[in-house]
Order: structure tokens, then C-alpha cells, then sequence
């Protein structure tokens, strides 16, 4: 059944384009935050492998809000490798060390990329797509990255 929720279909279309992309760049940092949990290697080992649990059990949460938000506004969410990689901002892990500075380093690129991503979108759902509700959501999302962006900051 189609939603009938006073936002026009070229406008629900519209913003559920944008979370998509968003959807597939928290995809890819909930991988790459993972692979830095997994793999991480060094003196601080134990407490930068709880770090990135801590890390990726948030994104698991914001992924599942953003999968669910494209749902309650009419549209499907992607949900394969192959459509998350054709849609994300962000690259794969490049640095070849498993120390967690460099992981670090990355991720707090990405999440910074995510927050401009997010910041670019909030003004634009809320005044061309007539999407408050979406607007206001991912302004939530902003700062949860912003937090996020800070305690990986906050390392180096």
C-alpha cells in the first residue's frame, strides 16, 4: 500500500535517493569500523578493540533507523553489497597497517564525510522535498556522528 503521508511522490523519491546514499555510507563505515575491531594490533589493543565494538554497535543502530526511515516513507531500502557500493561517498580501507591511530585517522575521515553529507541534506528535505520529519531525523543522526567524530578525534 502506498504512503499516504503529505509528502508528494517526486518529493518522498527525492529524499528517499538522498538516505540511500547515506544508508550505503553507514553500511561501508560499519564495515570498515568492524574490520578496525577485528583487526586491530599494538599495545593498546584491548581498549581499542572495546572502542570499535562500542563504535559499530551505534552504527548498527543508525543503519537500522535510516533502513527503517526510507520504509516509512514509501520507499524500499537497499540492501546488497553491490548497491551500497554503487552508492557510497566513501572507499574502502587503504591504509595497509592494523594500528589504531590509522584506523582512527580513517574512520574520523568517513564519519566527517557522513556529517557533511547529513548537513547538506537537512535544510534541503525540510524546504524543497517538504520533509520535516526526515529533516529532523538526520539532523538527530548529524550529531550522533558529530559525537562519534569527537571520541575518535579525541585519540589523536
Amino acid at each position: 500500500m502506498k504512503a499516504n503521508i503529505g509528502i508528494n511522490e517526486a518529493n518522498s523519491h527525492g529524499v528517499a535517493n538522498a538516505l540511500a546514499k547515506l544508508l550505503a555510507d553507514e553500511f561501508v563505515l560499519d564495515t570498515k569500523t568492524r574490520n578496525a575491531h577485528w583487526n586491530v594490533e599494538g599495545p593498546d589493543f584491548h581498549a581499542m578493540h572495546l572502542f570499535f565494538e562500542s563504535q559499530y554497535e551505534m552504527l548498527d543502530d543508525i543503519m537500522d533507523g535510516v533502513a527503517e526511515r526510507i520504509r516509512s516513507i514509501g520507499h524500499y531500502a537497499p540492501a546488497t553489497l553491490k548497491a551500497f557500493l554503487e552508492l557510497t561517498h566513501l572507499s574502502e580501507r587503504s591504509d595497509s597497517k592494523n594500528d589504531s591511530m590509522g584506523f582512527m585517522k580513517e574512520l574520523l575521515a568517513d564519519h566527517e564525510s557522513i556529517i557533511i553529507f547529513i548537513r547538506e541534506n537537512i535544510n534541503k528535505f525540510a524546504s524543497e522535498y517538504n520533509d520535516a520529519g526526515t529533516s529532523d531525523y538526520i539532523t538527530g543522526l548529524m550529531e550522533q556522528h558529530e559525537k562519534m567524530a569527537w571520541m575518535l578525534r579525541s585519540h589523536l
